[in-house]
């Protein structure tokens, strides 16, 4: 028999929304040996009748008695676990049918890797396609995954990572200092001391939305603070490569928190956060240059409906 492998679903008052495909999606999985773990967080609408009419015996579902939050409820998930490997599947994100499976036939069902991944493509609230993020890795080093996730050439996301169980839970489970980068701290520590797995192409679908935790006003500090967090643990975990890691994750991080910044609802507060950020990391990159970027970039997409095949369109009138 395969390894089994368990689908971590986290939701909260979703079951006429989201839930309804990521479910489905989960259920559709081609892979023979699979679990379902559901924690409903206290949801005050039909969510438990939606989960109990699929009567599938691949599913257990639990009903938390109050809302633990949003990391309590993702460790609630990972503590009742039983396979090899663990996916957290938020209740807004999409798998392909063949998500597990792609991952288990890439490393010939090898159950010793901390990590197993694949590409990511990103759609928006109605499901359109808006972005694609293939796992383009080169060689299997941890520090190669990191830089290429700090040059953007591979996307860290939940519901394209299978997390060795056991593993994840004798680290602590998925945990930061402010649970902003849960995911990618325990990426870190999974790849650098057990290695990782890879699957180039995009096996499933991360929903942006306005609700997604980076669409928070106020989370720049949050996002600040783990992000030093992880620039220490990657140091930690990967000492010989520290500085490297370094010159790469200080700018790639500063762009990140820039744009939860630009957010901010007052231009004094993005002026004040802008150069918090900028010493903060080293001044590693200008916010001068993120904003001319942002701006070239906002100008083009308002340019595009008028330009065909690189020449532009004379409107009249």
């Amino acid at each position: 028999m395969r390894p089994l492998v368990t689908i971590g679903i986290s939701t909260y008052n979703r079951a006429d929304g989201y839930l309804q495909p990521a479910l489905r999606s989960a259920l559709a999985q081609g892979y023979p040996n699979l679990e379902i773990v559901i924690s409903d967080n206290g949801s005050t609408d039909n969510t438990e009748d939606f989960i109990k009419s699929f009567n599938d015996s691949r599913i257990r579902y639990f009903k938390q008695e109050e809302n633990i939050g949003a990391n309590g409820n993702f460790n609630f998930c990972l503590e009742q676990a039983k396979g090899a490997y663990f996916l957290l599947l938020h209740d807004d994100d999409i798998l392909d049918r063949d998500m597990v499976e792609s991952c288990m036939s890439a490393v010939g069902d090898n159950t010793n890797l901390g990590i197993i991944r694949t590409g990511t493509r990103v759609i928006n609230a109605k499901g359109e396609i808006i972005a694609h993020n293939p796992n383009r890795m080169e060689g299997l080093s941890a520090t190669g995954l990191f830089i290429n996730w700090f040059t953007q050439q591979t996307a860290f996301y939940f519901c394209s990572t299978l997390f060795h169980t056991e593993r994840l839970k004798e680290i602590g489970g998925l945990k930061t200092r402010t649970n902003v980068f849960e995911d990618v701290v325990a990426i870190a520590k999974l790849a650098a001391r057990y290695g990782h797995g890879n699957v180039y192409e995009n096996k499933a679908s991360f929903r942006l939305h306005g609700q997604n935790k980076g669409s928070s006003i106020n989370s720049v500090n949050e996002w600040a603070d783990d992000s030093l967090y992880l620039l220490e643990v990657l140091a930690e975990e990967l000492p010989g490569d520290a500085e490297r890691l370094k010159q790469y994750g200080q700018p790639y991080l500063c762009r990140r928190l820039y744009r939860y910044a630009s957010k901010l609802p007052t231009f004094s507060e993005r002026v004040k956060s802008y150069a918090w950020i900028y010493k903060t990391f080293g001044y590693t990159y200008s916010p001068m240059r993120y904003l001319y970027l942002r701006t070239v970039r906002q100008v083009k997409d308002i340019l595009r409906p008028y330009v065909k095949r690189g020449k532009p369109q004379v409107l009249k009138g």
